[in-house]
């Protein structure tokens, strides 16, 4: 038989441990929309054989994220409408280089990138003499076709508002083989620790000077750290093309997934003008 008191500590330890999952429950849930935010960045851009990725990446390794906290998935939102039409036919190219191309664009002239995607077109102006690099590194990669037909594979809505393209991989891992340095990280327009809305700026491991192919879009002000080289900003056309995509939503309900519009890449082309 158990006593009145028996059962009254009975009682309180359960209520203790219940409010003891629910603060576990709780913590879990803060780090896993720090680690969106602060990783959703990293990529695999070292070399052809060897794959590194930080954070929340669906296709990551495995073993990347071993040590991570992971919490349950929750169940996804109904898909909003896809906003875009059908992709061109063709098929993405299995491209990879040992080292960077040599820079021959014309430092002191002005390029734009355009992005025609099955949303729209999103056109950017490249800031070519505070990016040289990187600028050089995507003429070089739109005249090979290395984009083309490529899929732009994560969208985030919590946090940080971006959308995230370049990996021909599409699935969070990919890269032209080679690296770049980071370039105009004291760019005037990052003020206050905020990219803000309508620029374009390169995608990283979180290591200084791994930038390759991917890069995002940020849709809305976002506050991050000024460790990605920005280095262009998107047309007020492009901006409306890209929020349309935002407003569709990503796939997994969580702020942070493949979008749920079909955004890829028909062609990427870089004009000197």
């Amino acid at each position: 038989m158990v006593s009145q008191e028996q059962r009254r500590r009975q009682l309180a330890r359960e209520k203790f441990l219940r409010q003891q999952q629910r603060r576990t429950a709780a913590r879990r849930k803060t780090h896993a929309r720090n680690a969106v935010v602060a990783s959703v960045l990293g990529v695999v851009v070292v070399g052809s054989v060897v794959s590194y990725a930080t954070g929340v990446f669906k296709n990551d390794d495995k073993k990347a994220n071993a040590g991570a906290e992971v919490t349950p998935s929750a169940t996804p939102t109904s898909k909003a409408p896809d906003p875009c039409e059908k992709a061109a036919e063709g098929k993405v190219k299995s491209l990879s280089w040992k080292t960077e191309p040599a820079v021959t664009i014309d430092k002191s002239a002005d390029y734009t990138m355009k992005m025609a995607t099955t949303c729209g077109d999103i056109d950017v102006a490249l800031k070519t003499a505070e990016a040289p690099h990187t600028v050089n590194s995507f003429n070089f990669l739109a005249a090979k076709g290395f984009f083309d037909h490529t899929k732009c594979h994560r969208l985030t809505t919590n946090g940080i508002y971006v959308l995230q393209c370049g990996d021909p991989t599409a699935a969070g891992s990919g890269g032209p083989g080679y690296t770049i340095p980071d370039e105009n990280l004291k760019d005037k327009t990052l003020k206050g620790g905020v990219y803000p809305a309508g620029t374009v700026a390169m995608a990283n491991t979180g290591q200084k000077h791994t930038g390759g192919s991917q890069f995002f879009l940020v849709y809305q002000d976002s506050q991050l750290p000024a460790s990605y080289t920005p280095f262009g900003t998107i047309s007020k056309s492009g901006m409306t093309v890209l929020k349309k995509i935002a407003a569709a939503g990503e796939s997994t309900g969580q702020g942070d997934g493949a979008p749920n519009a079909t955004v890829v890449i028909n062609k990427m082309t870089v004009t000197k003008s």
